[in-house]
């Protein structure tokens, strides 16, 4: 433990935890600070790290908003969203160490004034915590006031490293974009104050455990990867499927549907992971090349195909788990004569060598029957039927994303008895039953991996402006054409028809789940 007065009281070993600890001490400046995902997400994620020694011993958070508030009435909030039971793996009482590195400042997005304080506030901070003038900025606000706070940041000289031997990062939530063109504004403005190597865009599903041991799967053992092609696999499943509807988020799902929202970001993400070429090193730079790669390789969405190839829906009143629900049109602040899609079903091919011919299917929708987030790779029957009159099912390999981050591998073998009789098992993996100690969630890993300086599982310029490239084409068309008869589906089912038709019409059909 360090020495220093105001230091935070460093847990037992991180690699216990299975992160690695940032040398750099810093000062962490979270904008929206007063807002849903600072208090929801992000400051229990930031204590979840502390506590697991997974943050520098010196830092500093300092909360930025409109609502007016003492350093003190921040703490005290702040405390209301940390968990009373600390767990497994930290050793004591530690919310109070961690309290004590909270500072809050009033400012305004637009306000020049504001800026120059918040400049000289970070140089108090650096001082009194000897933090070597390192920062990084997260931007937790409504996506409008994004370009407002980088262009207040360039302009007041908070954007360059303080010195030379400092760093100064910023970390930009989704949505990054509402389509390509204000996409490619956004990076425009964004690179016009930050370079390319300080942005982090965030998207916290490249987080979870499962998503980054698809890599390892793939690349880390010598078994899978020969198989991990069109010689072999049949198709590609992906779904992200909720069970809750728009909650508190009417204002913002009008104006972006399941489409924006979910297929533009994670679901595309997920897909250029399962399919990237083997990268030549696991860093930001190659593995960000070999996504990019994947996105620029599926089949365009074009004119008549579209109708064909997408599904779109939206939920009616229904039960979900045993409970009654409403349609999103009755849902609190939506309009009742809604057009918004909740739910998005596809088909995309992928047009390289490796995927020729090997369809992927993306599913995701709000009020379905379940939550659930999993990659399912469906392989090819075996060639020559041996045992005939048995019904055997092709080999299918499950990650689970969420809610039980694990895999599952399914294969024929023989029942006991003394008949031949071959019956499909499973082995499976799951990370609860794998770790003692809690596995950091999505914004922990993210957020130590950048103050560490590590990007590959953050989203580039490029990467961004791909997907939208991809999607746009569809929202044209829907926006130029009338929507089907919605509500298309109930509340607790699985989606509209019309998305079993997509799969049925190659002869396949959706994973049970």
């Amino acid at each position: 433990m360090s020495s220093r007065p105001n230091d935070f009281a460093v847990a037992s070993p991180a690699d216990a935890y299975g992160c690695e600890a940032p040398r750099d001490p810093c000062v962490i400046v979270m904008f929206g600070a007063s807002g849903d995902l600072a208090h929801r997400k992000l400051i229990p994620a930031l204590f979840d790290l502390a506590r697991h020694g997974c943050l520098a011993p010196r830092f500093r958070l300092l909360g930025f908003a409109r609502t007016q508030m003492s350093d003190d009435d921040f703490r005290r909030g702040a405390g209301e969203d940390l968990p009373k039971d600390e767990g497994a793996g930290a050793q004591g009482g530690r919310r109070d160490d961690f309290l004590k590195q909270l500072r809050y400042f009033t400012g305004d997005y637009d306000d020049p004034e504001s800026y120059r304080r918040l400049a000289q506030r970070l140089d108090e901070l650096d001082h009194e915590g000897q933090l070597a003038g390192n920062r990084l900025f997260y931007l937790a606000t409504p996506p409008d006031i994004y370009p407002r706070i980088v262009g207040q940041l360039g302009s007041a000289g908070l954007a360059r490293p303080a010195s030379e031997k400092s760093w100064t990062r910023i970390i930009i939530e989704k949505p990054f974009g509402h389509d390509r063109a204000s996409a490619r504004d956004l990076n425009r403005k964004v690179l016009d104050v930050f370079e390319e190597s300080q942005v982090y865009r965030i998207d916290h599903y490249l987080g979870k455990q499962t998503v980054q041991n698809l890599l390892v799967f793939r690349f880390g053992n010598g078994i899978f990867e020969p198989l991990w092609n069109r010689n072999y696999i049949d198709s590609i499943q992906i779904t992200a499927a909720e069970s809750l509807g728009v909650e508190r988020r009417a204002a913002f799902y009008e104006s972006t549907g399941a489409m924006r929202d979910m297929i533009q970001s994670h679901v595309l993400q997920l897909t250029s992971l399962v399919a990237l070429e083997a990268p030549a090193a696991f860093d930001a730079t190659s593995v960000r090349n070999e996504k990019i790669k994947v996105l620029q390789s599926i089949r365009p969405f074009v004119g008549e195909t579209i109708p064909k190839s997408v599904v779109r829906g939206q939920y009616g009143p229904g039960n979900v788990q045993g409970a009654p629900e409403p349609g999103y049109r009755q849902e609190p602040g939506v309009n009742p004569n809604s057009a918004t899609e909740t739910f998005v079903a596809l088909k995309l091919q992928v047009d390289n060598w490796r995927w020729s011919g090997v369809p992927f299917y993306l599913r995701t929708g709000k009020r379905l029957a379940r939550p659930v987030t999993e990659v399912a790779i469906q392989f090819k029957e075996a060639p020559h039927l041996v045992f005939r009159g048995e019904n055997l099912q092709p080999n299918l390999l499950v990650l689970n994303i969420q809610p039980d981050e694990g895999i599952s591998l399914s294969f024929g073998a023989k029942s006991p008895g003394a008949q031949m009789h071959i019956r499909s098992v499973n082995m499976d993996f799951r990370y609860r039953q794998d770790s003692a100690d809690a596995s950091p969630d999505a914004y922990s890993t993210l957020i130590n991996d950048c103050l560490r300086g590590d990007a590959t599982l953050f989203d580039r310029a490029d990467g961004v402006e791909a997907a939208w490239e991809l999607v746009d084409p569809i929202l044209d068309a829907w926006r130029n054409s009338s929507p089907p008869p919605f509500p298309n589906y109930p509340a607790g089912s699985w989606g509209p028809a019309a998305a079993d038709d997509l799969t049925a019409s190659d002869g396949r059909h959706w994973r049970a789940l």
